[in-house]
């Protein structure tokens, strides 16, 4: 019987430290998080930054959700008996009003969100995609690879890019929301490049690239499964700000008349209607709620980047 005593008691105390050891683990993770849990965490300490991810995440599905059962023709088609017809609740369409075309602000405000919100995301990822690609070479090869690239990018960056926007849309004849995407790709890549460059070569001088290579293993694979994957917290906090921003110039160009086409709604063209002191003082309404919106959106885009930028760095984080 003390024999069997002896081996159960022996059973229970290794059962017991396999369960300390596990709960060390554990408390381990939730002390030190890596990967996405360190987002998560992030998010779970600033309840502005966790609000705002679901606010606009719910705004942005509202606005293409809503935007699919809106008919465009019927929403541009003009109607001057109702230019400027104050906010009624005949209709889900009055309820914001009617613009100087008589539109239904509503309606232009939805599909304007959606279009702003189009142009930004297009152009954050084309940029992203080509100032990876760009930078990441680089850095990765340094060098005259780098030297050439880099006079490129200086050369980009010192360019009036704004002033040679408005030229372009200007020039082009018949531009649309497409084309508008391009010109403004073409320019705002350099700053990611830029980024991607400086982290790629620091990167590429450690062990693991050296003994990757010593092992043959290809250029492409090193840069995109080796350093890509070290440096992509730094990227998405990059193209998470880059989207606010993006919106932000497509909004304004829209409002001076160089951005998206008259046929096209915009926020930008609806906060236009403020430059008119009668209508920005009498006429809330029309120009309001678009500038309310830019806002908002902004404002959430903004307080989720500084959330990424802070999980991103450890000597920044809330816990």
């Amino acid at each position: 019987m003390g024999i069997f005593n002896k081996k159960s008691e022996k059973a229970n105390n290794s059962e017991g430290n396999l369960n300390e050891m596990s709960n060390i683990e554990n408390k381990e993770k939730e002390e030190n998080p890596v990967g996405f849990a360190v987002i998560v965490r992030e998010f779970k300490k600033d309840k502005l930054a966790r609000f705002s991810f679901y606010a606009v995440t719910a705004f942005i599905l509202f606005v293409f959700v809503a935007s699919m059962f809106i008919d465009s023709t019927k929403l541009n088609t003009v109607d001057i008996l109702r230019k400027y017809d104050p906010p009624t609740f005949d209709s889900i369409w009055n309820i914001l009003g009617r613009e100087a075309g008589g539109r239904s602000v509503l309606g232009l405000l939805i599909v304007g969100a959606r279009n702003s919100l189009l142009v930004g995301f297009s152009i954050t990822i084309i940029t992203t995609f080509v100032g990876l690609l760009v930078g990441l070479t680089m850095g990765y090869y340094g060098g005259r690879v780098d030297k050439i690239g880099m006079r490129v990018v200086d050369f980009i960056g010192i360019l009036p890019t704004l002033l040679i926007i408005i030229a372009f849309v200007t020039i082009v004849p018949k531009y649309n929301l497409f084309t508008f995407i391009l010109i403004m790709s073409a320019f705002y890549w350099i700053g990611t490049a830029r980024l991607v460059r400086s982290k790629a070569l620091s990167e590429a001088r450690r062990d693991y690239v050296s003994a990757s290579k010593t092992m043959g293993t290809s250029n492409l694979k090193i840069m995109f499964k080796g350093i890509l994957p070290n440096i992509s917290s730094i990227i998405i906090v990059d193209s998470t700000l880059a989207l606010a921003g993006n919106v932000g110039i497509e909004t304004s160009l829209s409002y001076l008349g160089f951005g998206l086409p008259a046929s096209t709604p915009s926020l930008g063209t609806l906060i236009s209607y403020a430059s008119k002191p009668e209508i920005i003082q009498y006429k809330l309404y029309v120009w309001l709620p678009a500038a309310l919106v830019v806002l908002f959106m902004m404002l959430c885009i903004n307080y989720v980047g500084q959330a990424l930028r802070r999980a991103s760095d450890a000597k920044q984080r809330l816990g």
